[in-house]
């Protein structure tokens, strides 16, 4: 039986221009780049190349006065982290001006504003609406001219919703407010252009669009300067010391260069998915279903079900056993048996709470492999379904 993997929101099959571009740097630009012979020289500018093309496909300013900043990272997580202390030191963060975020943030934000909290900051949550959008009007109540900064993820990690970034960004500079934005599951799905947001700073993931893993960057705007986190050297101007692996970065690059390549037709390959597999899923399973965030824009890629009647944790592993990869959340919370963070703020029934799954789609999925699952889903669903009784639908 083939396994059908539908997790691509925790990490994707490696693109192959990728894996090619990272076998020919190992091959022939593994000198250091911060070497001053020959071979530094060459895996600099292949470097630079890199973090050049990557900035502009991201949407950054590249040349001029006050150019954008693209710094490399280990990944999304090591990114959020250099924004939010960075930022919070730069404006002196302090407990009578709360730093304002959402409360369906990704476990890196959520955990680097808890340090923040235990050294005397103060936080605010945008809660969602039902469907998982932040609500402006709160936004509103929460922001003046002290605040320190805020942070906002572009799009969800477990239902895909979209947020209002843009209004968001705008609100902020009008009283002079730094936002950052956690865009690691937005990049390589949709368009994202960093100058259009207005924000300050954005975290990506390479590994989220088929690149390498261990391989992420922040993209500064140029007019802002952060301290760094890590101490040791004077790379990519001392933000963010330590030799860079060029073999990771030229991955990065080749991925992210497929995709702009391939921008329309993927969005539209993965959206096809979705809404198949979401409408199939709906005839077919015998349970009654709950899309998640289904009210508002998304993801092309990401669908979240709640199977009710289901206990989630033994619908996945009887669909791990059935060859159906999915997830019950993010890959950073895999390990918890706590309800969703994400789905408890947008005010889930029990019923939902108890039952939703995330199905994640990507660029080597077929449409075959998606009827496939439907039919081991709603197979998978009916036997469980008979085992135990049905709780009641919400």
């Amino acid at each position: 039986m083939k396994s059908i993997y539908l997790d691509n929101n925790a990490t994707t099959p490696l693109h192959p221009a990728a894996a090619e571009a990272m076998a020919r740097c190992q091959a022939e630009l593994w000198g250091n780049p911060s070497s001053q012979h020959a071979w530094g020289r060459r895996a600099h500018r292949a470097l630079e190349d890199a973090r050049e093309d990557i900035a502009r496909i991201l949407g950054a300013k590249t040349t001029g006065r006050q150019a954008d900043q693209l710094v490399f990272t280990s990944g999304g997580t090591e990114a959020n982290n250099l924004a939010i202390f960075g930022l919070a030191a730069v404006r002196g963060a302090a407990s009578e001006h709360a730093i304002v975020s959402s409360a369906i943030e990704h476990a890196s934000i959520n955990e680097s504003l808890e340090q923040l909290k235990a050294r005397g900051c103060r936080v605010v949550r945008l809660k969602p609406n039902a469907d998982g959008v932040v609500q402006l009007d709160q936004l509103d109540r929460s922001l003046d001219e002290h605040t320190p900064l805020l942070t906002v993820m572009l799009a969800n990690h477990e239902t895909g919703v979209l947020q209002p970034l843009g209004e968001i960004a705008a609100r902020c500079a009008s009283v002079g407010v730094p936002v950052h934005t956690d865009a690691a599951q937005a990049v390589g799905k949709l368009p994202v252009d960093f100058r259009a947001l207005g924000v300050s700073t954005m975290s990506v993931a390479a590994h989220k669009f088929h690149g390498p893993v261990g391989i992420g960057a922040l993209v500064v705007r140029g007019d802002v300067k952060l301290p760094p986190v890590l101490y040791g050297g004077f790379q990519q101007q001392g933000m963010r010391p330590g030799t860079e692996s060029v073999a990771l970065v030229l991955g990065m690059h080749a991925a992210l260069a497929a995709w702009e390549a391939e921008a329309e037709a993927r969005t539209a390959h993965l959206s096809s998915l979705r809404d198949r597999f979401e409408t199939e899923l709906a005839e077919n399973c015998p349970l009654p279903i709950v899309i998640n965030g289904r009210g508002a824009q998304r993801l092309p890629n990401t669908s979240s079900v709640a199977f009710v009647g289901l206990e989630r944790q033994a619908l996945l592993m009887a669909l791990d056993l059935a060859g159906v990869a999915c997830s019950a959340g993010s890959a950073c919370a895999s390990g918890s048996s706590e309800p969703s963070p994400v789905l408890s703020a947008m005010g889930a029934s029990e019923a939902v709470l108890g039952s939703s799954l995330r199905f994640s789609f990507g660029a080597t999925t077929t449409k075959e492999e998606t009827d496939e699952a439907v039919a081991r889903i709603s197979a998978t669903c009916a036997r469980l379904g008979a085992l135990q009784p049905l709780t009641p639908s919400p």
